[in-house]
């Protein structure tokens, strides 16, 4: 069970799942320094400055006072004593404390790093505590870290005073039940209102604990269940609210097709969605309604395995406006379902076609055709891809990343057809099996290339990541 941290936070170790690190205060921190800047102001100052005196020459014997390197009064001169006197200090916030400074610092270091930066005194935490050194983050609680066990061995919620001062407007909550998220809900200052994204993980919520939720936390907008076996589509029925503009439901072994049809009727300002659910039908697309069709811009189909070309059609009928399509897993869709969706949805900047054994390269020239705005393309274990596809692709101007992770086929030759890719910022050929030094090494004609991922790729070798460092120096090669 962790112990509270400063404000009564919870303390968790310091992993970078959370990114909150609370660690012991250190007793001769930074906090107790003090850093000045500048002299003393001289006294007696006489309103018209003496005429420049006249220095002896400098030797390294008696190196000069600063004041008569600063052109005033000097004793060597002959200047009068009371020049010298020293002044009260200016008045001015030490180096350490200045919150101008700080607010400038502490931009530099991690999240794990300010959750450290934090314990060193009450200025640098008021600095660090500002909502804005928080933005995007995301904390991570278990269920064991929301109470803390009295002497009498009662248990007591954790004060997440600490969070609320950050301003964190998401939490991710792994392994809790139906009473751990009514506590959070009680003992969360902006829960009713400032929260706006929820995931739950791996928790046993129920149909009950799930509409509880979503009723007091009016906020939430964004919602993640993942792992939670509980809850029924009969529970996405009673709770769903219209206000929902992006869900995440994977790994919940009672979502099937009568839970794509709650989500389509219940949440017509869904922007994004994405489902990972092995029993989910073609029939399931089919609810999609034109409601859908002017809002949702994200779908992310993950191992949906039931599904075919014929759900593809439901897709890009009901869903014209598409901007991100992933049917990774849906190892049924064929090029013919790849035609449909380059035929239908031209917006399309980002598609992942990963673990699909049946795509071929056909299906690349259907892309490459039709597709012109694409910037992202996954290709990861599509093992019937080969440099003929990669010819098809060269045309694509627009493409930014291209992951080819596994593809078995692709060989040195295919690499020069995406010599073409100008525009390709990141690049991944991990496992590919028949690729070679000779080969790779080509890739530095590519001098806008970003990130290049050679993991378990056999031609990678010491003198080419060598190699690529000399002619590659922006480019992070991850080996």
């Amino acid at each position: 069970m962790s112990s509270p941290g400063i404000d009564g936070d919870p303390k968790p170790p310091c992993l970078p799942r959370n990114g909150l690190v609370k660690l012991p205060g250190q007793p001769n921190g930074l906090g107790a320094a003090s850093i000045t800047k500048g002299t003393p102001a001289t006294k007696n100052r006489p309103c018209q400055p003496p005429p420049p005196p006249t220095l002896p020459p400098p030797s390294l014997a008696a190196p000069l006072p600063r004041a008569a390197l600063a052109g005033g009064p000097c004793p060597l001169a002959g200047g009068p004593a009371s020049a010298l006197a020293p002044g009260p200090p200016a008045e001015r916030p030490p180096l350490a404390t200045d919150e101008k400074i700080l607010n400038g610092l502490f931009w530099y270091f991690s999240a794990c790093e300010k959750c450290v930066l934090a314990q060193v005194c009450k200025a640098w935490r008021r600095v660090l505590y500002q909502p804005k050194f928080w933005a995007g983050l995301t904390p991570v609680l278990h269920a064991k870290e929301l109470y803390n066990v009295l002497p009498g061995g009662e248990k007591e919620f954790v004060n997440l005073q600490g969070f609320a001062a950050r301003g964190f407007e998401g939490f991710c909550l792994v392994g809790v039940s139906d009473l751990d998220i009514c506590e959070f809900i009680d003992n969360y200052a902006l829960s009713k209102k400032g929260v706006k994204a929820m995931s739950l993980k791996r928790s046993t919520i129920t149909d009950a604990g799930l509409e509880v939720m979503l009723e007091q936390m009016q906020g939430v907008v964004r919602l993640e269940l993942s792992g939670c076996n509980d809850f029924t589509e009969a529970g996405l029925w009673s709770s769903l609210s219209a206000r929902i503009t992006s869900l995440s439901v994977s790994d919940c072994i009672n979502v099937a097709d009568d839970a794509i049809a709650a989500i389509s009727q219940l949440l017509p300002n869904l922007a994004e969605l994405s489902l990972q659910a092995y029993h989910v039908t073609d029939t399931a697309l089919a609810y999609f309604t034109a409601r859908q069709g002017h809002s949702t811009h994200t779908l992310r189909l993950l191992s949906c395995w039931e599904i075919t070309n014929h759900g593809v059609v439901n897709v890009v009928h009901s869903l014209p406006n598409l901007t991100a399509l992933s049917l990774s897993g849906c190892s049924k869709v064929t090029d013919d379902g790849v035609e449909l969706v380059a035929e239908n949805l031209r917006k399309l900047r980002s598609l992942d076609l990963s673990w699909c054994p049946r795509i071929t390269d056909m299906a690349l020239e259907y892309v490459a055709c039709d597709l012109h705005r694409l910037e992202e393309l996954v290709l990861d274990r599509c093992v019937r891809i080969t440099d003929t596809g990669l010819s098809y692709l060269s045309t694509m101007s627009s493409l930014r990343s291209l992951y080819l992770r596994w593809c078995c086929q692709v060989q040195d030759f295919g690499l020069k057809h995406l010599l073409a890719l100008g525009s390709l910022r990141l690049l991944s050929l991990a496992g590919c099996p028949l690729l070679t030094t000779t080969g790779l090494s080509g890739l530095v004609q590519l001098q806008e290339l970003e990130e290049l991922e050679l993991t378990n790729c056999p031609g990678a070798t010491p003198e080419l990541f060598k190699y690529f460092s000399q002619h590659l120096p922006r480019c992070l090669v991850i080996e």
